[in-house]
């Protein structure tokens, strides 16, 4: 089959001829369909991540395909693969057939595309968990969110005006209103983070997704204790059973057409491309690699 391999970390992605998984017990292997091509595997692929996979290894965190072989799924089965290691502690899912813990499936209803199925899981639940788990969300709040252009911003803004909230979206060029939010959902980080705390208002809460406009903030510690706003991390490692509890109720939402995900699609062969791609400030929705 072929797949995706890296020989050194930040070196360019290689198309390989790689040989097919075989059937273990505890396994289910895959046909992709379509791999997602996100910050974990951009992370993992610079040799920054906390863990990963032993070299040459082939990248990719989620995916969507159909099952081949399988103790636990019935071959022909749509599902959507994410986490368990896949990507992180071994070969992922940038390669025709994904060989993966049978705990890292779960089934993609015939609604969805294969591409929003393999793109769905990391954005649509870390908007979710956010909101929900670590802020807590009220009907009626008044909610800022940075980023509100990509993947988790659109969804942010999407789940939070379905739980009957005033969402706005904050410009980095523009100087932040008077400290009325009661929650800011941060997914850039750095000084956009910095500009868009004083706009929360005191008691307040900001959940910080993200940092890809720079992972450092700094603080006037004097004033930010008088302003009394919590900063809440999300990390979704912790939190991934809180994730896959709402991936149902997110899968249904994008089949019937109240969310709404941008998916990008690539070749298998151009993952570089892709890569490349998500690293750009401004582009919209996910990057999937087809084969």
């Amino acid at each position: 089959m072929k797949a995706i391999r890296i020989h050194g970390f930040d070196a360019v992605p290689v198309l390989e001829e790689v040989a097919d998984p075989i059937a273990r017990p505890g396994r289910t292997i895959v046909r992709m369909q379509a791999a997602t091509v996100g910050h974990i595997d951009r992370t993992v692929w610079r040799g920054s991540f906390l863990r990963h996979p032993p070299l040459p290894y082939t990248p990719g965190v989620e995916a969507a395909g159909i099952v081949i072989a399988s103790g636990r799924y019935e071959v022909g089965q749509r599902v959507w693969l994410r986490g368990s290691g896949l990507g992180t502690l071994f070969d992922g899912t940038w390669c025709e057939r994904i060989d993966a813990p049978d705990e890292a499936l779960g089934l993609l209803l015939d609604a969805v595309p294969m591409e929003l199925g393999a793109a769905f899981f990391s954005p649509t639940t870390s908007a979710w968990v956010a909101l929900h788990e670590v802020a807590k969300l009220q009907a009626g709040e008044q909610v800022l969110v940075t980023g509100a252009s990509g993947a988790v911003g659109s969804l942010v803004m999407q789940l939070a005006r379905d739980a009957g909230c005033t969402v706005t979206p904050v410009d980095p060029n523009i100087a932040p209103a008077a400290a009325s939010a009661d929650l800011l959902i941060d997914t850039v980080g750095g000084n956009v983070l910095a500009a868009s705390l004083p706009a929360v208002r005191p008691g307040g809460r900001a959940v910080l997704i993200g940092y890809t406009a720079g992972p450092t903030l700094q603080l006037d510690i004097a004033h930010f204790l008088q302003r009394d706003v919590a900063l809440l991390p999300l990390n979704m490692f912790r939190r991934e059973a809180e994730g896959r509890a709402a991936a149902p109720e997110l899968l249904a939402r994008l089949a019937d057409g109240r969310l709404r995900l941008d998916v990008q699609s690539f070749a298998l062969a151009d993952a570089a491309i892709a890569l490349d791609w998500i690293a750009q400030r401004g582009h919209r929705g996910r990057a999937v690699l087809v084969p």
